[in-house]
């Protein structure tokens, strides 16, 4: 059995900054072009395959969620913190939200048309994504889209303190090449379609990168 005990330190974290991060996080209509734009492709390449529900996997209070919606994608979020869960039920009543931990999915196999990872996976240790990739996989329906994106670098660990106006945190982040999050995904069986790389903006000291892939479909 894979070590999850880093999952405590993440939900307890994020519990406790769930109501700064809420008033912090922009929603995406508020973000920058490149981002919105993503999403954008991501809400028509699943409303086009029409192949189910999609999954926002680590959807916090559930804006991204809401902003697929509003794009006509039946979405729903599932989050490993109860306190991001209940702002995202209190801020979209009309859409449904659940705790649950991308590690072991409460969904069925070949049951999702896409999934959404949108910075989100940064807090799983590298020998763990193996697993999350894999859970991807299994309940992306064939031909289901994978969206994943979020901070790479090479090869940080990174372990705050303090978050999000000062609250104590424990949770740890890690930031991988962009070449090797594209092997781990191939690795777990998923068709890499594309990938843009962000350098850091002025003032900025984060890579972003972008991942779009494609659960294959069956012979």
């Amino acid at each position: 059995m894979p070590d999850l005990s880093y999952l405590a330190a993440v939900r307890e974290s994020y519990d406790t900054v769930s109501a700064s991060y809420f008033e912090q996080v922009k929603p995406p209509a508020k973000l920058d072009p490149l981002s919105r734009g993503m999403l954008n492709v991501f809400a028509e390449m699943v409303r086009t395959a029409a192949l189910g529900s999609v999954a926002d996997l680590g959807c916090g209070p559930g804006k991204v969620t809401a902003y697929l919606a509003e794009r006509q994608v039946t979405a729903f979020g599932i989050d490993l913190s109860p306190a991001m869960v209940e702002l995202a039920r209190s801020a979209y009543p009309d859409l449904r939200f659940s705790v649950g931990s991308m590690t072991s999915l409460p969904i069925e196999d070949d049951d999702l048309g896409g999934i959404l990872a949108y910075y989100s996976t940064h807090h799983t240790p590298p020998t763990l994504l193996p697993v999350v990739f894999g859970e991807f996989h299994r309940t992306l329906a064939p031909g289901g889209c994978l969206m994943l994106a979020g901070h790479v670098g090479v090869g940080q660990h990174l372990r705050p303190t303090r978050a999000y106006g000062g609250h104590p945190v424990s949770w740890e982040s890690y930031l991988l090449p962009p070449d090797q999050i594209a092997e781990l995904l191939k690795e777990a069986g998923l068709v890499l379609t594309a990938r843009l790389v962000e350098e850091p903006s002025e003032g900025a000291e984060r890579t972003y990168a972008t991942f779009f892939a494609h659960k294959p479909e069956r012979p």
